[in-house]
């Protein structure tokens, strides 16, 4: 059964950022929920948007639902961090960045001795995130590791992957495909994996090494995109340049638009004195 066209209902609250429901959550709260979901080999959709996916649900109508119909969708960036703050006035203190969230699911996974599954990116990088994994949390299960196929499976293809992943007893299915893909990847399968699934995308890569990190104040400061552009011209520009600039019109539109609101409610007459 593929996942309804309703939003799915999860313990954690969204707030609406350009039309896209974000999870107002922590490392703790996510984590909790990931792995109680995990432990009931409960069907769970997860992914962490940073700027550009969130840009990429808020333009495509698409993708916005197919975001939207997700579990927990988890403040990957710190300007979408930023931005539910502002528009929203939640006070979140950290954002949830997917890499992070990973260490914080498999250090609980570990010690429920709940079994993860690896789908998605190459083959090395596959091997070298499995050996990551098993030097920080020797007592991890990796019940299996499915490289991607670079393309979309078919529909024999498909229903072996469903069988292969559930039959594994995995709880927690980390899906490396790259934004958007891995989003629709996980939203395709709710209802049919019996697990919660992790769209995290660039985990696989830092993980594995292939990735550095920023350092601490350029994470901090929501400078990490010009880290990524230095590491990654040729491929990153036209997303950086494109969805960062969408993201400030969106933002500046937004929040232009929630200041005249409280400015009209605060005018307005309160009836005869």
């Amino acid at each position: 059964m593929r996942a309804g066209s309703g939003e799915r209902v999860g313990v954690t609250p969204k707030v609406d950022v350009f039309g896209v429901g974000l999870s107002v959550t922590d490392y703790e709260s996510a984590t909790e929920e990931i792995i109680a979901a995990a432990t009931a080999r409960r069907s769970f959709g997860v992914t962490a948007l940073a700027t550009h996916g969130l840009m990429e649900a808020a333009g495509d109508p698409a993708f916005r639902r197919t975001v939207n119909e997700l579990d927990l969708v988890t403040p990957d960036g710190q300007p979408v961090r930023w931005a539910m703050n502002a528009l929203h006035g939640i006070g979140l203190d950290e954002r949830v960045y997917g890499p992070d969230l990973v260490g914080h699911v498999c250090a609980r996974a570990e010690r429920e001795q709940v079994s993860v599954y690896l789908y998605g990116s190459s083959p090395e990088t596959c091997r070298a995130f499995v050996a990551a994994l098993g030097r920080r949390f020797p007592g991890l299960v990796v019940a299996d590791v499915q490289p991607d196929r670079f393309r979309d499976a078919t529909p024999e293809e498909r229903c072996a992957d469903i069988e292969r992943i559930n039959r594994s007893g995995a709880g927690v299915v980390l899906v490396g495909r790259g934004c958007p893909r891995q989003e629709r990847w996980v939203h395709d399968h709710l209802g049919e994996v019996n697990a919660a699934m992790l769209a995290v995308g660039a985990a696989f890569d830092y993980h594995a090494g292939a990735l550095r990190r920023p350092p601490a104040w350029m994470q901090r400061h929501g400078l990490e995109w010009l880290f990524r552009l230095v590491q990654e011209p040729r491929r990153l520009w036209r997303r950086y340049l494109v969805y960062n600039a969408r993201f400030m019109l969106a933002f500046a539109g937004a929040y232009a638009r929630r200041v005249r609101a409280r400015s009209w409610r605060g005018a307005r007459p309160t009836g005869p004195s």
